[in-house]
């Protein structure tokens, strides 16, 4: 996995998770869903680039 793949997938991550406790925070579902999505975006960026070791 590429450095830069795997700080930007973790960078999404953190990104989602703070997003996701502001929401919490002011009960915002909208904040608190796009939370969820980058965090989920992250995972799969994720995944996508350990597929990719997994056949180098």
């Amino acid at each position: 996995m590429g450095a830069d793949d795997k700080l930007e997938a973790k960078g999404d991550e953190l990104k989602g998770k703070v997003k996701e406790g502001v929401g919490n925070a002011t009960n915002d579902e909208g904040l608190r869903a796009e939370g969820q999505a980058d965090q989920t975006k992250g995972h799969l960026k994720e995944a996508v680039e350990k597929v990719k070791d997994a056949f180098k």
